[in-house]
């Protein structure tokens, strides 16, 4: 298989000479390597040498260490390339001054996961709006929407909703690459900084990760597979319940459950129930940390057989209806903060429309509640086609 080159690759191949003399940052984590893992800041420095100035590291910090939500990570210091690291996830996640005028150019390269609440995307999108006040250009090295870009699925973001886990209105699989959503966030949202997006060579929109021919580098400390990614745009609903999501496992997103669960129960109903592109397989597990750390768990472990057909959102909102019906003496939503908001619900901002959180609560059909957002679905496709670049 020959790999699709990222655009970090094809900005290797065909350095930009505009960028001679100016003084560069890159925001960046242990994910952005090439096909042969050297990391973007080692490639960008040889290329200009002594001109990378700063780097900037997203939520999860500069070595994707960091777990969980609202665990912030500290300005450090690269000690081999001797220049400072700005945490864009601590005391604040807005690009300061300060570090604005350290640089000319930022240049970004994160792997997304292609779903509305992955934080990235809006680190990324509050450095556009830095760039602009602060007079900056801003490079996207584009890379692969990992859980391909020909499906969107979700409803939109409601306005009550947003947090830095949903800042636009955008459904919760997204379909677009990091570069794509740039481009609508500059222009939509009338943000109008100086951007620009190196393409990615040979990335097709229907393709999956694994069929890019590259090496997936976990971006954060529990998306460690291309299997966590696919099933996360369902599966972080449980971060809003006290449901254990597997974090503190092996297989985090993969597998889920809690004490109080009984498999055999939900089995019943998985039998009524076409989930199509998946098998659950019940299990028991014991997380090491998070959600019922130590304490033995009964759940699911969601083996995917096709992933064009499976709905990984549709999918869990179904598993969380028949957990809320089956054990509703012990299911529980959730209590704030979450992601730097202290008052909504997390599962106000996870979901991202109180009205459809009502439903699910109300135990109104998905395939119902699935019809209420597809015109929101249609105009953001109709919309978001303008900003394709593959």
């Amino acid at each position: 298989m020959r790999h699709v080159k990222t655009g970090l690759e094809v900005f290797a191949e065909n350095p930009p000479k505009s960028l001679n003399c100016k003084r560069l940052g890159l925001l960046c984590n242990p994910a952005s390597v090439n096909n042969n893992f050297i990391h973007a800041s080692t490639i960008i420095s040889k290329l200009f040498p002594g001109q990378l100035k700063a780097l900037f590291s997203p939520q999860h910090g500069f070595h994707a260490d960091k777990q969980d939500n609202m665990i912030e990570s500290e300005n450090i210091e690269d000690t081999i390339l001797n220049i400072p690291v700005f945490s864009l996830y601590s005391s604040t996640r807005i690009p300061l001054k300060e570090m604005m005028d350290t640089i000319d150019v930022l240049l970004i390269d994160l792997q997304d996961t292609g779903t509305r609440v992955y934080t990235f995307i809006y680190t990324m999108s509050l450095c556009l709006e830095a760039a602009k006040i602060y007079n900056k250009e801003i490079i996207i090295l584009d890379r692969p929407n990992p859980i391909s870009g020909t499906v969107i699925e979700g409803n939109c973001m409601a306005e009550d909703c947003k947090s830095f886990v949903g800042r636009y209105n955008i459904p919760m699989r997204h379909g677009l690459t990091i570069g794509e959503l740039s481009l609508l966030f500059n222009n939509e949202y009338k943000i109008g900084c100086n951007l620009s997006v190196i393409k990615m060579h040979g990335w097709k929109r229907n393709m999956f990760f694994y069929e890019t021919g590259l090496p997936w580098v976990p971006p954060s400390p529990n998306i460690p597979t291309i299997n966590s990614a696919m099933v996360y745009p369902g599966q972080v609903i449980w971060e809003a319940t006290n449901i254990s999501e597997g974090r503190g496992t092996t297989l985090p997103f993969e597998i889920f459950g809690a004490p109080f669960i009984e498999p055999e129960k939900i089995s019943e109903y998985i039998k009524k129930t076409n989930f199509p592109g998946i098998i659950l397989r019940s299990i028991s597990f014991e997380p090491t940390s998070g959600k019922w750390a130590n304490q033995l768990c009964h759940g699911f472990h969601i083996h995917i057989t096709n992933p064009l057909k499976y709905k990984p959102y549709k999918t869990s909102l179904i598993l969380l209806q028949i957990i809320m019906k089956l054990f509703k003496k012990h299911f529980q939503w959730k209590k704030p903060p979450y992601e730097y908001e202290y008052i909504r619900l997390p599962a106000s901002l996870i979901i991202g429309d109180n009205d459809i959180l009502k439903g699910i609560t109300d135990q109104i059909n998905i395939d119902q509640l699935e019809k209420t957002w597809q015109k929101d679905l249609i105009n953001f496709k109709n919309m978001s086609k303008k900003y394709f670049l593959y």
